[in-house]
């Protein structure tokens, strides 16, 4: 077998054993509540599985690519990165920055994390830190574990990583820009003629207690407001690729990772198309975007001043 396909595989299979090991001895075995994933577990773990595959799929497509390169630099980046994103996620998670939704969706400018993972160390890693990273922030948040929604932040990190398997990036960036638009406004098309759907959860951390509540105005073009924002700063740094890249890339990898969850819950939880894309993807995808915008452009500035000091 090729070595970078046996070192992604293991990576995979240790995703999936983190997985199992989290929801079924801590879950089901020990019986910790924070650890359980509610119903249909059987299927939530067909998505992981799914999502996986999703990958292996990628790396076969593009296996030439040394982006795939697994090593001990890329093992340590992982355990950072997922560290990282596991404890910022359990602080802005929960009841920090609640937004109405169909699930427990909270702000989360940790987003940034397997993102900027990505881009800088390549698609395994973002795969990982996404994954793993947002599994162990879930169980520390205590609100229950959701598989196949660590999968698509997993999904996020991977997608921003493979800006580099394409050698023309000003024109892979010009395609990802198109795709993201399409995605977004179908999306928001969605949301004005669902603007009523019914069964919308409300947190009110205040009062500890749930409640109906439709998504507002804002939520609901948060996905339009956060492109507007990225293409802002795809054409503001269009003299420093890697800033372009590194956001356009991560706005692809956010709507398609986020995507895959939201529309896994039609099976899983039994939702309607639109309370999937209007309860789910909305208050998610949306306000990630406008971190992505932020945030990932100061990292990668940060990233890029460190290496010049270090002379690489």
């Amino acid at each position: 077998m090729d070595r970078r396909l046996t070192y992604l595989t293991v990576a995979l299979v240790v995703i999936l054993a983190i997985f199992l090991l989290l929801v079924y001895v801590g879950g089901t075995v020990l019986g910790i509540e924070r650890l359980q994933t509610g119903e249909n577990p059987l299927l939530r773990f067909a998505f992981v599985v799914l999502g996986l595959l999703i990958a292996l799929v990628i790396y076969w497509l593009t296996r030439e690519n040394p982006v795939w390169e697994i090593g001990t630099r890329q093992v340590v980046y992982m355990a950072i990165g997922a560290a990282l994103y596991a404890i910022f996620s359990y602080l802005f998670n929960g009841t920090v920055f609640v937004v109405p939704s169909v699930s427990q969706v909270a702000l989360r400018p940790a987003i940034a994390i397997p993102m900027f993972f990505g881009y800088a160390f390549g698609p395994v890693v973002g795969f990982f830190t996404g994954a793993v990273g947002n599994m162990f922030g879930d169980a520390l948040t205590g609100f229950g574990l959701s598989p196949q929604w660590s999968i698509g932040n997993g999904l996020v990190g991977l997608i921003a990583g493979m800006v580099n398997l394409f050698p023309d990036r000003r024109k892979s960036m010009n395609t990802v820009l198109v795709l993201s638009v399409i995605l977004a406004v179908l999306a928001t098309v969605v949301f004005f003629l669902n603007r009523n759907v019914p069964n919308m959860l409300y947190f009110a951390p205040e009062q500890g207690i749930f409640g109906d509540q439709q998504i507002s105005l804002f939520a609901g073009l948060s996905a339009i407001v956060g492109l507007i924002l990225v293409v802002a700063v795809r054409y503001l740094f269009a003299s420093n690729e890697d800033v372009a890249a590194a956001v356009t890339w991560s706005m692809l990898g956010n709507l398609l990772g986020i995507g895959f969850a939201a529309i896994s819950d039609i099976w899983i939880n039994g939702f309607p198309f639109a309370v999937a894309i209007v309860g789910e993807f909305l208050p998610a995808a949306g306000p990630n975007l406008i971190f992505a915008a932020i945030l990932v452009p100061l990292l990668v500035a940060a990233y890029s001043a460190v290496q010049r000091q270090a002379g690489r």
